[in-house]
């Protein structure tokens, strides 16, 4: 780890140095390094906030490298927003905390992202939605992204997990605690399938105030957010607010309009949101998107077995038909009719008249 990364990583736990006070101090010292070797006068002129100011003093006194080797000790990963692992959508939202914290991995194919959020206190349909939308959207290649909140979020995550993809969350404490205490299997699981991220550095406690910075990070590294239940006054509308000055996708999934759970999710049906009862209604939205189209259809190719893929390969080719298919893989048509079945359920073929399949991506 360079210099630079280490007095970074360093100015980044000073507590109440949030990205706007990083920014601030980094334009000004020029590097993290200046700020730790500053004159006390003239930072305390630079920062004009006293609380801040003390935190920083308390921090000098602390050896920058010793929490440099603690992060390498327990396999936590920091990401500069300058770093070209850094996500590439995070980067684009106007706030995107200047340093990143990593448990697991960050891959380029998490570029294909959609979050799904909802309440805590989740009805036993919303949970329901929640793992379903995010199994088949993992299926289909998308790595599913949220809080490893109790409901809707955990279900999210599980069902990403179920379904043999990725999933990243985004915590409001340091990537070392696990909150709640219930989750310590789910984020394990999270960690061996993606990661869990946070902006807050190492022990940092998951207090009430953090939670609504950390969904501008939930909808910042997706292309849209899937809000399944939420009530009037729901940390999820913050996400969905976020998504919309972000320029992400906001979805809702409806509920019954006596439910004190389902209200948020039906205000923002009211406001334009697109209203979703199935994976497929999102998936549709992005068959105009090319770019995004192209990279649904190579995620799905990769979490192809060899049997499938050797299958979709011999109809990229050209139309065919079952005998002509089965005369290929030399497997029985039972197993023929069940591949097919597969790559049809995942988007990547379609059936024509006369018992053909073709590839359904141009």
């Amino acid at each position: 780890m360079d210099k630079n990364k280490i007095y970074s990583i360093w100015l980044s736990s000073v507590n109440n140095v949030g990205a706007k006070t990083y920014k601030k101090l980094i334009d000004y010292f020029e590097s993290a390094e200046n700020v730790y070797k500053s004159d006390n006068e003239e930072l305390k002129n630079v920062v004009n906030n006293i609380r801040v100011y003390k935190n920083i003093l308390d921090a000098k006194k602390i050896n920058p490298y010793a929490y440099a080797e603690r992060l390498n000790k327990e396999k936590i990963k920091v990401l500069l927003i300058d770093d070209d692992e850094y996500p590439k959508l995070l980067k684009e939202i106007y706030d995107a905390p200047q340093v990143l914290y990593v448990k697991g991995d960050i891959k380029e194919s998490d570029e294909l992202s959609m979050a799904i959020v909802g309440s805590r206190n989740a009805t036993s349909y919303g949970k329901s939605v929640s793992e379903k939308f995010s199994y088949e959207l993992s299926k289909h290649g998308f790595t599913i992204v949220s809080g490893m909140a109790r409901g809707i979020d955990s279900l999210a995550h599980k069902g990403a997990i179920k379904a043999g993809g990725r999933t990243i969350a985004v915590l409001g404490c340091g990537v070392n605690i696990v909150y709640p205490e219930e989750n310590k299997r789910l984020m394990e699981d999270i960690i061996s399938n993606g990661a869990v991220v946070s902006e807050y550095p190492l022990d940092y406690l998951p207090l009430a105030g953090n939670f609504p910075a950390r969904n501008r990070i939930i909808s910042g590294l997706s292309l849209g957010v899937v809000v399944v239940e939420a009530g009037v006054k729901s940390g999820s509308l913050i996400t969905a607010k976020f998504a919309l000055e972000q320029g992400r996708d906001v979805f809702a999934v409806p509920g019954f309009i006596t439910s004190a759970y389902s209200k948020g999710t039906n205000e923002l049906i009211k406001q334009g949101a697109k209203l979703v009862t199935s994976s497929s209604d999102i998936l549709e939205e992005y068959n105009f998107r090319e770019d995004i189209k192209a990279r649904i259809n190579d995620q799905l190719i990769n979490t192809l077995s060899s049997e499938e893929k050797k299958l979709y390969m011999a109809i990229v080719d050209c139309p065919r038909d079952i005998e002509e298919l089965v005369e290929i893989m030399k497997f029985p048509v039972s197993k023929v009719n069940y591949l097919l079945s597969s790559l049809l359920f995942k988007g990547l073929i379609v059936r024509l008249p006369g018992n053909k399949y073709e590839k359904s991506f141009d």
